[in-house]
């Protein structure tokens, strides 16, 4: 089988398709033909050697990912061959708190990822998909989907009438956006670029804000909200924007911080967090229970994906440039 791995380096340079066994699926396996995968920045950081430089290589990088069913191992009743599955970020979270050792079984890093022709996973490791999405769509599920539902439903308590504010347009974002309506709640998007935000506000938004020519949008947002500040915010950004988000945000909010789109470390002061009772809580995707759960949601509600392009698997980096560049508005997918 075909598979695109990081050989001998780190670096997009260094990405190669090369020819690997078909594997075979042992008890309590499942055989996958995949059938699409995406990607999310993580992968661009994993592949760059800046998520984890210590990572053993070769890699087959990217955690997500959606196949069919091809074989069964032994003992397996949870998946029946043909079923239509996508990926599990941590393989070893079924439910519960995060732990060390469930987030060792992390695709993509440390575990090799899903830009492979066949995979063979742990059946405790998959989910069904819904029936409506196509191969694309149901591959933006296991992080972005699952990132925005754990920071919005299962830590955020978001309800109907919050005001949530998303930072971008990204793929978290999107799900975020599109997520925070499902709830009921007023969103604002904040993004650098005028055509995002038209099309923000086509996919729901209720007001949007240019952060390159509103630079203070933390104020701009508490004018929006009648001084109040908002409710929840979607934090992406990273240590570059949390100085505005604390200033948006409403007294017993909550940041839920999520990337490091703008750096991980600056000066912050932290009196703000204080003084307004603010909840930062940190989002790493999310367990197989959770990813459950948001999938019946998203079956019920008729929720689309949104996805920006799709590329052939041979062309791996230039999907990965795209964005890079931040030239995608929701996701960036892969196809076998």
């Amino acid at each position: 089988m075909k598979v695109v791995e990081i050989k001998g380096r780190f670096g997009l340079g260094n990405l190669q398709v090369v020819e690997r066994p078909d594997p075979q699926p042992g008890p309590g396996q499942v055989l996958l033909r995949m059938k699409a995968a995406s990607l999310n920045y993580r992968d661009l950081l994993m592949i760059e050697g800046h998520y984890n430089p210590r990572q053993r290589l070769p890699l087959i990088p990217c955690s997500d990912g959606v196949g069919e069913v091809l074989a069964l191992g032994e003992g397996v009743s949870r998946a029946a061959v043909g079923d239509r599955v996508a990926t599990l970020f941590a393989q070893g979270w079924e439910s519960g708190e995060p732990t060390h050792e469930k987030l060792r079984s992390s695709l993509g890093g440390p575990l090799d990822g899903t830009l492979a022709e066949q995979m063979v996973l742990d059946a405790q490791g998959v989910v069904p998909v819904p029936a409506h999405l196509d191969d694309a769509q149901a591959a933006t599920l296991p992080c972005a989907a699952l990132t925005a539902w754990s920071a919005l439903v299962t830590q955020g308590g978001v309800q109907a009438g919050d005001t949530v504010l998303v930072q971008g347009t990204g793929g978290v974002s999107t799900f975020a956006l599109q997520f925070a309506r499902l709830l009921g709640a007023r969103v604002i998007v904040t993004s650098s670029s005028d055509e995002k935000l038209e099309r923000a506000r086509a996919l729901g938004a209720h007001e949007t804000l240019n952060y390159k020519s509103v630079a203070k949008w933390g104020e701009a947002v508490l004018e929006l909200t009648g001084g109040r500040g908002v409710d929840h915010i979607v934090e992406v950004g990273g240590a570059g924007t949390l100085e505005q988000s604390l200033k948006a945000v409403r007294f017993g909010g909550t940041l839920s911080v999520i990337g490091v789109l703008s750096g991980a470390s600056s000066p912050l002061n932290i009196l703000p967090i204080l003084m307004k009772n603010v909840r930062l809580q940190g989002i790493l995707v999310g367990h197989r229970e959770s990813f459950e759960a948001m999938n019946r949601a998203i079956e019920i509600a008729g929720l689309l994906p949104v996805v920006d392009r799709i590329f052939p698997i041979a062309q791996t980096r230039q999907a990965l440039e795209l964005m890079a560049r931040g030239g995608h508005f929701g996701k960036i997918c892969l196809r076998f």
